[in-house]
């Protein structure tokens, strides 16, 4: 299945010249951080395509622009639009960060650490705590880094990580607000 893609610029430019629906897909708290003028969150993980759909007034002809941090978590969400029987989706290419590079409006708010770099710290502290258990405790404890190890790996041969979409539904990563 092909996804539609565009540049930041040309949607900016759509964006300019009319009414253009713009969701993002990210975190509440990747969204609060930094997001497009313009987009309206609606977290991947909680991502309603018919829902979606039918707060847009019947203007289901028009093409729905999803943007992320990067791009990736906006094809998966333009998947299950068109697994729903919405086939007018487009994929910002680069996403926020191409967005926010180009120049184009966006709103800052309250800075995060991503979610990225938070899997990296648990994966981390996990694995460390893991060998010091073995070292210390008793040497079955190393289990647990080699179970951090194999989830890393599922999580790249997959692009699914689990410990990513378990620690975006912590407190710390929701915000008061998920939409404008």
């Amino acid at each position: 299945m092909s996804i539609n893609t565009i540049s930041p610029q040309a949607l900016n430019k759509l964006r300019e010249s009319g009414q253009c629906d713009l969701i993002d897909v990210r975190t509440p708290a990747e969204y609060q951080e930094v997001h497009a003028s313009d987009a309206v969150n609606s977290p991947l993980d909680r991502l309603a395509p018919k829902q979606v759909m039918d707060a847009r007034n019947g203007s289901t002809d028009q093409p729905l622009y999803v943007i992320c941090k990067s791009g990736n978590r906006a094809g998966k969400a333009c998947e299950k639009f068109v697994a729903a029987g919405y086939e007018n989706v487009v994929n910002v290419e680069g996403g926020t960060d191409a967005w926010a590079s180009a120049g184009l409006p966006v709103v800052r708010g309250k800075k995060t650490i991503s979610l990225e770099r938070q899997v990296r710290i648990a994966a981390g502290s996990l694995v460390l705590l893991g060998a010091l258990l073995a070292i210390f405790v008793h040497p079955y404890f190393a289990g647990l880094s080699a179970f951090v190890g194999a989830g890393l790996m599922f999580a790249g041969i997959t692009d699914t990580c689990g410990m990513g979409m378990l620690l975006a539904k912590m407190p710390w990563n929701q915000a008061p607000s998920c939409s404008k």
